[in-house]
């Protein structure tokens, strides 16, 4: 389960201000502040500032100490003034607006750069030890990483680090650690020299520094005092200036490159993150190529375009108003944002656009050339020309200062104006117009020059702010306000073009919202791939209901439907053909054991499974020594179908088709039985030849009626997978019974399909896990064919775990239908939720890592991996763990290693691991003897050595 969390962001004045309202990101979960002005503070200090901001500002705690305990913190440091990417100076570069990439489901029309990184940057502090109390990373670059992080040492301060070339680690801090112990932090060094690198290479592996540390409150406290921390507070009303990484870094490690006694002792490790990427974003051009750079890997992973497509052009246009043809060659290097550009401008290449408004000049842009417009006050823009490799940085009369790309006083000779004095940043410079009075004529001289009075007078006459300036009184809430406006005009455009844009892999839920707001009725799509059109009617379902209308529900429905259709189109591929395969006096016997889910549950379920695969590990179980689900059938005189249930001491005859056929009410009375049936080919539409006109014809082909009698020894709701195995053990049944030569593959994909007629769902889990013996990994690939691969685990922990009885299973007495979960969370799927994706991405890795839990062998790391899937399973839905259940595993904490429900939670049975033998004695003195309710009991089990077994007498 996520830890509490809260976020903290160092942003420029004006967004730190407007950052809660701007991004409906409100206190105490969130918050941003500015560096005080005219103060530097440092790497260091701004983390100082930030955390010590944040406490006084927006919490009780009596001592800065007890609120960092109370929640981890996540910090973002977005506060420089963006000299080199001036476009996003005044809201910070962390939240500038970052395309929506192809072939990555889950993101934002409207979504920002901090919406990209903030999922990995979870994951992480989520995956650290409770010792690290915060992350501090940089707001400017994007870092990509594999699903399943390595385990983290429990020290002060962790660094998470890349494998990169030496040429590449020479402008970036790098950890250096011992090749015989490759965790152990040796030194840091601060953009060594790639000789530097090579040379210390023959004893030490080197890992780049990504700017994301993981530090204890130990690690806090040294900072602070770093910074001039004393009696609870900063003598000077904030902190000293003081560096984190070219500070505290080389104090770091066994043999520190500079070496401070308070920091050195400081225990300090080094991690590599699995299949790193990473893109920087602190420049206009990086900006481009960055973008460019990730769409193209997504390209060659295969999950977009086809074989032997070009590279990106690297053209990109967000939330705008575009005219202009494009060109591969002559256009590359653009990103235009929030932006009106006519068909009447002319452009080259190396162009940053933001804040354009609406024009009809006539506008000629050279190579490199970008323009900035920033709101001021009710109805002004500041202008900004500037080149695309401009620093922003120098005294403005130097020759070596650069503005559009050639020395500085050049553009005030070329011009007729005066050189002003000072820093080229804090220089007022740009000039503050209203719309009205700008024309392409004084844009054009902004840009190329000339000594045109009329263009210097206007210059001249209207006031003027610098960069630094700009970004303090920036009217922010015009920027967002434009922004919206713009996009809510090129929405049906993305539904138009939806093949080239992957509409239909957004966020839809919260894509939706913006919908409802500017474009009620959306547009039809052109055709649509099989699951595109699942996504379209839940796309459609969810703008109807944020909407209020009544009807909803019903464009919903038919989402499930669409994709019951799809699951059960792959059974009426090969429709049966049942003959008699039994003599008169004989009876099929097919037993299945019930399976015990350890991690990956829910990444089966369609349709996450039929787009990204699954991975779940279970192990078939036993109960009281018995297959607990059992079929038996046989052949009767009378053409009809008897039903028969043991354990519920009921009985049905099925005289007609449309009996058969009355499968998808999943809560009558062998619903699932008649799905099987009609799956078996005992109704037309599933039948190879559909020959038959009434139920009794066939059964007279046939040879006779059909018995067919059901035992469950677990009861509904148990989360033991007893519908699903007992849909797999009829089948199997009926397979024998009728000839139909199915496997365990074809039963297992038939009971997806069967779990699709009653209109339940679910996952293919369950009857894989009944099926196939012992503790397994199952595995699928995506597609509509969900085929499983299976790899066995040893048993032993398990074996040697039910001989001491320190692995328990103990029923509840609590039940809870899977139906009404499941919905919500396939919802969640449909819309490609980000909150339910990242869910479930992990829940899959988890399932792998489970794996490797597994063949250690080892029985701490086996209960730490059952802990983390149930706090991911409580995570995805907050139902998992009820109070009534809760209630049990506090009673019984004291002697728990490890629990979780199996399932889909919210009640049935418990999977518990007790620290020792001994603790599970008393685990089963104290609930035996204080159970919750009447019908709670622990269960004796046993690992199945045969899944699902099928005999005839």
């Amino acid at each position: 389960m996520a830890r509490s969390m809260q976020y903290l962001l160092s942003l420029p004045p004006a967004m730190a201000a407007a950052f809660a309202a701007l991004e409906n990101k409100p206190a105490p979960g969130w918050f941003a502040a500015a560096d005080p002005a005219n103060s530097k503070l440092g790497s260091g200090g701004g983390v100082a500032h930030l955390l010590h901001t944040a406490w006084r500002e927006n919490n009780p705690a009596p001592s800065f100490g007890t609120w960092l305990g109370e929640s981890k913190k996540m910090l973002l440091m977005a506060g420089g003034q963006s000299r080199r990417l001036p476009a996003y100076a005044a809201v910070g570069k962390i939240l500038l607006p970052f395309k929506a990439l192809r072939g990555v489901p889950g993101q934002r029309l409207d979504q920002t750069l901090l919406d990209v990184q903030l999922p990995a940057y979870q994951r992480v502090l989520n995956h650290a030890p409770a010792c690290h109390r915060v992350l501090v990373t940089s707001g400017d670059v994007l870092l990509r990483f594999g699903q399943t992080l390595p385990a983290f040492p429990e020290v002060d301060v962790l660094g998470l680090g890349m494998w990169v070339r030496p040429e590449v680690a020479t402008d970036f801090g790098v950890f250096f650690s011992r090749r015989d112990t490759p965790d152990a932090l040796d030194f840091f060094l601060q953009k060594p020299s790639a000789a530097e690198i090579q040379a210390r290479s023959a004893e030490h592996c080197y890992l780049v520094d990504t700017g994301m540390w993981l530090l204890s409150e130990r690690a806090v406290e040294v900072l602070f005092r770093r910074c001039g921390w004393t009696n609870e507070c900063f003598p000077a009303g904030h902190p000293d200036f003081y560096e984190l990484y070219a500070g505290m870094g080389l104090a770091l490690g066994k043999n520190p490159t500079e070496y401070d006694m308070e920091i050195s002792a400081l225990s300090s490790a080094v991690v590599a993150l699995p299949d790193a990427e990473f893109y920087h974003l602190g420049t206009g051009r990086q900006l481009i190529e960055s973008v460019s750079a990730i769409e193209n890997r997504e390209q060659q992973r295969g999950e977009i375009g086809w074989n032997g497509r070009q590279p990106h052009p690297d053209q990109h246009v967000l939330n705008s108003h575009f005219s202009i043809p494009l060109r591969r060659q002559e256009n590359h290097t653009l990103w235009v944002e929030n932006s009106t550009v006519p068909n009447t401008w002319k452009i080259a290449s190396e162009h940053v656009l933001t804040g354009i408004p609406t024009n009809t000049w006539t506008l000629e842009l050279q190579r490199g050339q970008c323009l900035d417009f920033v709101p001021i006050g009710e109805s002004q823009f500041a202008i900004r020309p500037y080149h695309i490799d401009d620093k922003f940085k120098g005294p403005i009369s130097a020759t070596t200062t650069e503005w559009l790309g050639a020395p500085a006083p050049d553009w005030f000779a070329k011009r007729g104006l005066p050189q002003p004095e000072g820093d080229i940043q804090q220089v007022a410079i740009f000039p503050v117009m209203e719309l009205g009075e700008i024309t392409g004529e004084f844009v054009q001289w902004l840009l190329s020059g000339g000594n045109t009075s009329v263009q210097r007078d206007l210059y001249l006459a209207n006031p003027r702010l610098s960069a630094e300036a700009i970004c303090n009184v920036a009217q922010l809430d015009r920027i967002y306000r434009k922004r919206r406006e713009n996009l809510s005009q090129v929405l049906g455009s993305f539904i138009r073009n939806n093949r080239w844009n992957s509409f239909f892999k957004l966020d839809l839920d919260r894509t939706a919202e913006t919908f409802a707001e500017y474009l009620p009725n959306i547009p039809p799509p052109p055709e649509l791939e099989p699951l595109d059109r699942i996504h379209e009617q839940s796309f459609r379902a969810a703008v109807r209901r944020k909407q209020g209308s009544a009807d909803w529900a019903e464009q919903e429905k038919a989402a499930f439907q669409t994709m019951r259709d799809l699951i059960v189109e792959e059974s009426r591929l090969t429709p049966a053909a049942p003959v008699r395969n039994i003599l008169d006096d004989q009876i099929i016997w097919a037993r299945s054991p019930v399976r015990l889910d350890l991690a990956g549950g829910w990444s089966d379920t369609p349709p996450y499974c039929l787009e990204y695969g699954g991975a779940v590990l279970n192990v078939a179980v036993d109960l009281n020594g018995q297959p607990p689900i059992q079929v038996f059938a046989k052949l009767s005189t009378q053409p009809e179908i008897v039903l028969r249930s043991i354990d519920l001491g009921i009985e049905n005859r099925l005289t007609t088709f449309a009996e058969i056929a009355e499968f998808d009410q999943p809560q009558a009375d062998f619903s699932l039985a008649k799905a099987a049936l009609a799956l078996a080919g005992f109704l037309p539409r599933f039948h190879a030849t559909g020959r038959f006109s009434t139920l009794r014809d066939q059964l007279l082909d046939f040879g006779g009626g059909i018995e067919l009698t059901f035992l469950s020894a677990a009861a509904k709701g148990s989360g033991l997978g007893t519908s699903s195995i007992l849909a797999a053990t009829t089948l199997g049944a009926l397979s024998e019974l009728c000839g139909l030569g199915w496997d365990r593959q074809t039963l297992f994909q038939r009971s997806l399909a069967l779990e699709q007629l009653l209109t339940t769902g679910g996952g293919w889990q369950d009857q894989a896990g009944g099926l196939h013996r012992g503790i397994k990994i199952i595995e699928t690939t995506p597609g509509l064919a969900q085929r499983p691969v299976i790899r066995w685990l040893p048993e032993h922990l398990f074996e040697q775990g039910l001989r001491s009885g320190t692995i328990l299973l103990y029923y509840t007495g609590i039940t809870r239908m899977a139906k009404n979960i499941l919905q919500e969370i396939v919802r969640g799927m449909f819309l490609n939720s980000r909150r339910h994706l990242d869910h479930l991405d992990a829940i899959r890795a988890h399932g792998l890592q489970t794996f490797d839990a597994l063949q250690s062998g080892n029985w701490d790391t086996l209960c730490a991996a059952v802990s983390h899937s149930w706090a991911l399973n409580q995570a995805l839905d907050a139902g998992t763990n009820p109070p009534a259940v809760q209630a049990i595993l506090e009673q019984g904490k004291s002697h728990i290693a490890a629990a979780k429900l199996l399932g889909a939670g919210g009640g049935g049975y418990l999977l518990i691991f007790a620290h020792d033998p001994a603790a599970a004695h008393a685990l089963r003195n104290s609930l035996t003897s204080r159970p919750p309710n009447p019908t709670a009991r622990f269960v004796e089990f046993s690992i199945s050595t045969t899944g699902l077994a099928i005999t005839r007498s």
